[in-house]
């Protein structure tokens, strides 16, 4: 079979990056942009992979049961969601298949029945932060080019995919509540009417770079620009703008980075107006959010899952509690009252700084926080000085724990062992290395992220007595 040519194809599955997968009747496998299991469609071969092909519909013959219409007019663009065609509950039945098809292939082992997933409370507006890029490098669609019209190419949105210097101008996002898009369409429009210019992601001139836009369950909003060009005086200006037009942010703040990448966490943070943090508040506890900490982006579906971690735990009030990456320390304080002691452990010093600060505000006298590398803090002599836990909660970035933290876990043998993942697939491998020493009790899949292909997942893990 060769690249270049359409072909009929039934589309029978999932695959990563919300790709739909189906068989020719060759056994060949293709990959498809844009389709959903259980679609039958014309699809165009563009790209030859060793063992499949990728294509994209060219036309839908026969659609899926589990095919609805998209709510947003950007879906298929602009590449935030993957999954608004297909019905919810099918999102659900296929982000947990994916946690027991790792579970099988990966690791390899035999664990309980999997827990069914939990569905998201809000299916839309349910992210707490968005980050958005300004470019005069907006993507254009076929129409637009072929007009021969001249468009004004400023825009703020998200990277189109697989073109790292194309942004795709988004006028309406379903997944953040007001007036998320409101403050967004606002600050554009006023750097068009004002000239205020946007960053040349090949030349590296510009001002305006990237916004990011942070609300809480307490109603308070956090927006931070950043700027590539220091022009003070037309910054000053925008702030005015939009503190009188929405008085209801709480914290104001700015970044001028001139380095390659727009990371800001190596980036000093500059208060324009308001508070340095917005507060989210969960069963009574206050937690303070700064531009570089990691909180969950799904409020209230967090809540849900460190109700199921501290169910996980089983404390009843004399276990000392590991948190590797606790970043603010969340999980930690959420766990605190059962435990005798929390130690949190967390690479980036400014989470620590405000997991402390966060303690002291909730009142909480039992946790102690230390930074550093998970695999040169998490040892022997750090055990010895802290004591053994006799349960660990780990909740790793998406490439799971490093194989010293692995190995340091057998070592030390706690009781209980709480792992949270956002990648099931990592998690495991992780696993895989454990269950000689330790039993899988518990696998609870929860899903955070709707519209998407992404899934946490929550294991319980007893030690294995001799």
């Amino acid at each position: 079979m060769k690249v270049k040519q359409s072909i009929e194809l039934s589309l029978t599955g999932i695959a990563a990056k919300g790709m739909a997968v189906g068989r020719t009747s060759s056994g060949v496998v293709v990959f498809v942009k844009d389709a959903v299991p259980g679609d039958v469609a014309m699809v165009y071969l563009y790209k030859k992979r060793k063992s499949y092909f990728e294509g994209r519909m060219e036309k839908l013959i026969s659609p899926s049961p589990d095919r609805i219409s998209a709510k947003c007019s950007h879906f298929g663009v602009c590449g935030g969601c993957q999954w608004q065609h297909l019905s919810y509950p099918s999102q659900l039945e296929h982000k947990q298949e994916e946690v027991h098809q790792n579970f099988v292939k990966i690791g390899s082992f035999d664990f309980p029945k999997l827990e069914k997933i939990i569905p998201s409370k809000s299916q839309f507006n349910y992210r707490n932060k968005m980050e958005y890029s300004f470019s005069n490098s907006r993507w254009l669609t076929k129409a637009e080019i072929e007009s021969g019209e001249v468009i004004n190419r400023n825009a703020l949105g998200f990277h189109k995919p697989r073109m790292w210097d194309k942004i795709v101008h988004i006028e309406e996002c379903h997944l953040q509540q007001e007036p998320g898009n409101e403050i967004r369409n606002f600050v554009h429009q006023y750097a068009m009417d004002n000239g205020i210019s946007y960053f040349d992601l090949k030349q590296k001139t510009g001002q305006l770079r990237s916004m990011m836009i942070r609300t809480a369950t307490t109603g308070q909003i956090m927006l931070v620009i950043q700027f590539f060009e220091d022009q003070p005086a037309q910054r000053k200006a925008l702030f005015e703008a939009i503190l009188a037009n929405f008085p209801q942010i709480s914290s104001l703040q700015y970044i001028v980075n001139q380095k390659a990448n727009d990371s800001i966490y190596d980036q000093e943070v500059i208060l324009h107006a308001g508070s340095p943090f917005i507060e989210e508040e969960m069963e009574g506890f206050r937690f303070q959010i700064t531009p570089k900490s990691f909180y969950q982006t799904n409020s209230l579906q967090a809540y849900e899952l460190y109700k199921i971690t501290r169910d996980f735990a089983e404390l009843t009030g004399n276990e000392i509690v590991y948190d590797l990456y606790t970043g603010l320390g969340t999980i930690a304080q959420f766990v605190a009252k059962g435990a005798k002691h929390v130690i949190g452990i967390e690479a980036i010093p400014e989470a620590i700084a405000a997991a402390k600060e966060n303690t002291k505000r909730n009142k909480l006298s039992n946790l102690s926080f230390i930074s550093g590398d998970m695999k040169k803090v998490f040892t022997d002599d750090f055990i010895a000085t802290h004591g053994t836990p006799d349960v660990v909660i780990t909740d790793p970035p998406r490439e799971g724990m490093h194989k010293d933290v692995v190995e340091q876990l057998i070592t030390v043998q706690p009781q209980r062992i709480v792992y949270l993942s956002c990648n099931s697939s990592t998690q495991a491998r992780d696993l895989n290395l454990l269950t000689d020493h330790f039993a899988i009790q518990k696998v609870q899949p929860v899903d955070m992220f709707p519209h998407t292909q992404h899934v946490e997942n929550v294991v319980l893990l007893k030690r294995i007595h001799a």
